[in-house]
C-alpha cells in the first residue's frame, strides 16, 4: 500500500493504514489542529445563523477552503481527534433528540414502513454504486446517509467502515452531495407535497421521511404548517433513532478483521451510548437545561467533525473521484422521495 501525506484517523475497529502514528498523542499534540477546527466551526455557525444557510454545508465549505493547512503535520492529531472521537461523542448526545414515546406515537405501521424504507434506500445506494463500478461500501455510505440523517449518518458510517473501505475523499464527496441534495429537497419537496395533493399530516410525514438532515426536514415541515412541522419532526427523529440499529446491522455485515478463525463482532461504544441516552430520556424526565445544552453540544460536535473532515480531506484524491461518485446519493435520494410519498399516502 502506498504511503500518503495526509492524516488518517482510526476507524471503529482500529484498522489504521500503514502510516498511522505509533505513539499516543498528548493534549499538546491535539491543540493546534483542534483549535483550527473549533475556530472554523464557530465561523460556520455564525455565518449559518446570520444568513440562514445550512450549518453543515457552511462548515464543510470552510473546511475545504482551509485544506491547504493540512500540509502542516502538527495539525494532524487534533484534526483526527475532532473528526473521530468528538464525532462519536456528538452521536451519543444526539440521543437527546428523540424518545421511545415519540417513536411509538407514530404507530407500528409507520415504524415498519420507515424500517423497510431505510433498508431499501441503502440497497439502492449499493445497487447504483455497483452499476457505476464503485465499491459496495461506498454505496452503503451514500445510501445510509440519505436514508437516516444526512451528514451525521455519513460520518458515523465512515467511522464504522474505516478508511480501508471508505476513503476521506469519498466521505467528503458524500458530505458535499448530501448537503446539496438536502438543501434542494428542503426547497422543492413542500411544492411536491402540494402538487400531489397531500394534506398537512401527510405532507409532514413525507417531508420527515424523505429529507436528509434534521434541520432541513423540520424547516420544510414548518414552512407548510405547524401540524406538518410537528409531524415532520417526529418522523425525522424516528429515522435518527434508527441510526443505532442500522450501524449494528452494518457492523455485522462488515465485521472486524478475523483473529485466527474467529470473527470479532461487537457493539460500537458510541452506538451503545446513543441507545442508552434514548432509553434514559424515555423513562426519566431530564431537566430542560440539560436536554437543550446536550442537544446544542451534539450539534456543535457534529459541525466540528464535518469541518475537520473538510480540512483534512486529500484534495488530489477528491478531485480525481469524478461525477460517478455522486450517483449513489442521487439514486438513494430519488428512492427516498418515492417511498416517502407512498408512506405518506398510505399511513399518514
Amino acid at each position: 500500500m502506498n504511503r500518503v501525506d495526509y492524516p488518517l484517523a482510526a476507524d471503529l475497529y482500529g484498522d489504521l493504514l500503514d502510516d498511522a502514528p505509533s505513539k499516543r498523542a498528548s493534549f499538546r499534540d491535539y491543540l493546534p489542529g483542534l483549535t483550527l477546527a473549533i475556530v472554523a466551526a464557530l465561523a460556520a455557525s455564525w455565518i449559518a445563523e446570520h444568513y440562514g444557510a445550512p450549518r453543515m454545508l457552511i462548515g464543510l465549505l470552510i473546511g475545504l477552503a482551509l485544506n491547504f493547512a493540512n500540509a502542516d503535520k502538527r495539525l494532524h492529531p487534533g484534526l483526527g481527534f475532532g473528526s473521530t472521537t468528538l464525532l462519536r461523542w456528538g452521536i451519543v448526545l444526539a440521543g437527546l433528540q428523540v424518545t421511545l414515546s415519540q417513536i411509538a406515537g407514530l404507530g407500528w405501521e409507520s415504524f415498519i414502513w420507515l424500517t423497510v424504507m431505510i433498508a431499501a434506500v441503502i440497497l439502492v445506494g449499493v445497487g447504483v454504486a455497483r452499476l457505476f463500478k464503485l465499491e459496495p461500501t461506498f454505496g452503503v455510505l451514500a445510501g445510509g446517509a440519505v436514508a437516516i440523517c444526512g451528514a451525521s449518518a455519513a460520518l458515523a458510517l465512515a467511522s464504522l467502515l474505516g478508511e480501508r473501505r471508505v476513503s476521506q475523499a469519498q466521505l467528503t464527496l458524500v458530505l458535499v452531495t448530501i448537503a446539496a441534495a438536502s438543501a434542494a429537497a428542503m426547497a422543492l419537496y413542500p411544492a411536491v407535497a402540494v402538487l400531489v395533493g397531500l394534506n398537512e399530516q401527510q405532507a409532514g410525514w413525507f417531508l420527515g421521511s424523505a429529507i436528509h438532515d434534521v434541520a432541513q426536514a423540520m424547516g420544510a415541515g414548518y414552512s407548510v404548517s405547524e401540524t406538518s412541522g410537528q409531524t415532520a419532526t417526529i418522523v425525522k427523529l424516528t429515522r435518527v433513532a434508527m441510526l443505532a440499529p442500522a450501524l449494528v446491522g452494518i457492523a455485522l455485515i462488515f465485521p472486524r478483521p478475523k483473529e485466527g478463525n474467529r470473527p470479532r463482532i461487537g457493539l460500537p461504544w458510541f452506538v451503545a451510548g446513543f441507545l442508552g441516552i434514548v432509553a434514559l430520556q424515555s423513562v426519566v424526565t431530564l431537566p430542560d437545561v440539560i436536554v437543550k445544552t446536550g442537544q446544542g453540544t451534539a450539534q456543535f460536535l457534529l459541525l466540528l467533525a464535518v469541518t475537520a473532515t473538510g480540512i483534512r480531506s486529500p484534495m488530489n484524491m477528491l478531485l480525481a473521484q469524478g461525477w460517478r461518485t455522486a450517483t449513489p446519493v442521487i439514486g438513494a435520494t430519488l428512492a427516498a422521495m418515492c417511498l416517502g410519498l407512498i408512506g405518506a399516502v398510505l399511513l399518514a
